[in-house]
């Protein structure tokens, strides 16, 4: 008979043999799809839209709710993904397609529409500034638009009829509004843009009440007419006010409109205002955060509320008692830890497809029956993950070196103490115009689960806090934004949450540009550091010729600077400041972070002699695809963070 001690000791010895691959991260978790990733119900209920995520694109379904079985299908091109779909009528879904040329860059509209049936005919490209290859009439004819079509209205009890906004492929074009025939493709002029680069914005209608754009020189401008056919007329000029405007929607007797207005300082604010008297009277506003989506109607033609977020998304409204808000408070009673939003919902109102999601849950979908009050699940876009199992993530506020206050979110290890722990730093990416937010990151959970605090810090230059502090970051690239960064990291340690001797800080894009340069700037601050698809030599992307209009280059010079003054903050000239291993990635399809910069960062680092880490992928733009070469860049960084933190591997 075997004593108990012995059998401990066997235990112990069996257990530290296997130790090693429990320690390990299952890159795998964190790579896989989503089986969906958004879903509408049409308006007799009968039917879902959904987005499909596929390896190198992302598709449109039609599944029959019945029996679950897919009847319809809209594909694009490699790289494409659904950039927008609206059920135009009971049984015909327009689908937007957007381009994107790598994960790590922003999607953008290619102003192409396509349409389908619920059954599967009547698939059609409606619209693309590429042309249309009709073969409905004898032979094939090309029709050849040479506009970019964007869609933005469904038009109420018009079944054929969608508006949408015709824009000429050329620099800073002039926009035309258009009703666009979802069957036949037919376009007729509805209104012509006061304004150069404009979008609109309808009234409950679907009558054209505002126009919005900028010229050559980048001021923003608003328009407004009472009705069509009236003259537009000017509500906001940047260049006298000082901030921007933007309309987000009209009240149901189209009396009041709703703006969004900047303020030369705080956050930005939702107002009423009246055409007839020019009052305006605001409604909403917080003091921290700018507004971050709004609530609307079941049938999405009217705002009612906005959300704001910070530790958490919180609902706000300046139409407490419409039906559709008193509908969500009580979702957000049935769903308390998470951020709740109606997507879409049937005709009469009766079903409504609410999606809620969390820090710790990447998004649960449900039907709810309005009759009943009750919900069932449709599906849940990472079943494997329990958020139960996810470290939560926490809003954090530090005080810049010149008084200015910062916020960003941090996440530590499930089941550790939140002290004394090996640190990334991740700056995001931009870095105008986004901002770090409280959601499932992966890479804060992917690291978070190989035993590293991670710190996403929104330094100046951020959207998200109001006008002053985004324009804080114009021509700081290198100086007080990189500065932030370095704020934010020694209050982590001040904090007793980061070990002095293991911060590492990575990022991809503007923040493996941040990772380089904050390895030049503070060489005693960080162990290591990682670029991602970054750019390293800001005179080079100042003049590599993307800025092909007056306005691109108008906003170059403001917000980054001249090129004779960016040689002295690019990491590639300043190398020899370097003193900590880095890992670089590149792609060699890239053309927003071009490869070359990655190649003279690397070759500059091994002049200096600097132990340098390199992957690249000649079929890759800006962020890997490919789920091998994920996986394989995912494997490379994790093992690149252990070697110099400590933290886990991933699992072979």
């Amino acid at each position: 008979m075997m004593h108990t001690g012995k059998r401990l000791a066997l235990g112990l010895v069996a257990w530290l043999a296997i130790w090693p691959a429990l320690a390990q991260v299952d890159v795998d978790a964190f790579l896989k799809r989503d089986r969906y990733e958004q879903i509408k119900i049409s308006p007799t209920g009968e039917y879902y839209a959904v987005t499909m995520p596929l390896e190198d694109r992302t598709v449109l379904v039609v599944i029959r709710r019945s029996d679950q079985k897919p009847t319809a299908k809209v594909t694009g091109r490699a790289n494409s993904r659904v950039g927008g779909f609206w059920w135009v009528n009971d049984t015909r879904v327009v689908v937007a397609m957007d381009q994107q040329l790598g994960s790590r860059a922003q999607p953008y509209p290619t102003g192409e529409l396509h349409a389908v049936n619920v059954d599967g005919s009547g698939g059609m490209l409606l619209a693309s500034p590429y042309g249309i290859d009709d073969a409905t009439g004898p032979g094939r004819i090309r029709m050849d638009y040479e506009n970019a079509v964007f869609m933005f209205d469904t038009l109420p009890d018009d079944d054929r009829g969608v508006l949408v906004a015709s824009t000429p492929i050329q620099a800073d074009p002039i926009t035309r509004v258009e009703r666009l025939d979802v069957y036949n493709r037919r376009r007729t002029v509805i209104a012509v843009a006061p304004v150069r680069n404009a979008d609109f914005t309808t009234d409950v209608q679907g009558q054209v009440r505002f126009a919005r754009g900028a010229g050559r020189d980048n001021i923003s401008k608003l328009y407004y007419r009472q009705a069509r056919g009236q003259d537009w007329r000017l509500v906001n000029d940047e260049a006298v006010s000082g901030v921007v405007v933007l309309a987000l929607g009209f009240s149901s007797d189209g009396r009041t409109a709703y703006l969004r207005t900047e303020h030369r300082q705080g956050p930005d604010s939702i107002v009423a205002w009246d055409p007839q008297t020019d009052t305006r009277t605001e409604l909403l506003r917080d003091e921290v955060v700018d507004p971050d989506g709004l609530i609307d109607t079941s049938d999405g033609r009217r705002p009612i509320g906005a959300r704001f977020m910070r530790q958490r998304q919180v609902s706000r409204y300046f139409e407490p008692n419409e039906a559709a808000a008193i509908f969500q408070r009580s979702l957000e009673k049935a769903f308390p830890n998470e951020t709740i939003a109606v997507t879409s919902a049937t005709r009469d109102g009766s079903l409504a497809v609410v999606q809620a999601w969390s820090d710790t849950n990447n998004g649960d979908f449900y039907l709810y029956d309005t009759v009943k009050h009750s919900a069932n699940g449709i599906y849940s876009r990472r079943t494997w993950f329990d958020p139960a199992r996810v470290p939560p993530t926490r809003e954090i506020s530090v005080t810049a070196r010149d008084g200015l206050m910062l916020h960003g979110y941090l996440t530590v290890p499930l089941g550790s103490t939140g002290k004394d722990l090996p640190l990334v730093v991740m700056p995001h990416g931009g870095p105008f115009g986004v901002f770090d937010a409280w959601e499932f990151d992966d890479d804060s959970q992917l690291l978070a689960a190989a035993g590293y605090a991670v710190l996403r810090l929104n330094y100046r230059g951020s959207a998200h806090y109001g006008r002053a502090f985004s324009q804080a970051g114009a021509r700081q690239w290198g100086q007080a934004m990189q500065d932030d960064l370095s704020d934010g990291t020694r209050w982590a340690i001040d904090q007793g949450v980061a070990d002095p001797q293991k911060i590492c800080i990575y990022g991809a894009s503007y923040g493996g540009y941040a990772a380089l340069m904050g390895a030049a700037r503070e060489p005693a601050l960080y162990r290591c550091a990682a670029g991602y698809v970054g750019i390293y030599d800001l005179p080079r992307m100042v003049d590599d010729g993307s800025a092909d209009s007056a306005s691109v280059r108008t906003w170059m010079k403001e917000w980054i600077g001249s090129e004779a003054e960016l040689a002295a903050v690019s990491p590639v000239n300043l190398a020899d400041r370097i003193k900590v291993p880095v890992f670089l990635a590149a792609g060699g399809k890239d053309t927003r972070a071009p490869q070359v910069h990655t190649q003279r960062m690397e070759k500059a680092l091994k002049r200096a002699g600097v132990p340098v880490e390199s992957l690249y992928y000649a079929d890759e733009g800006h962020g890997y695809f490919a789920d091998a070469h994920r996986r394989e860049y995912y494997r490379r960084l994790l093992a690149f963070l252990a070697t110099h933190l400590g933290g886990q591997q991933a699992a072979q």
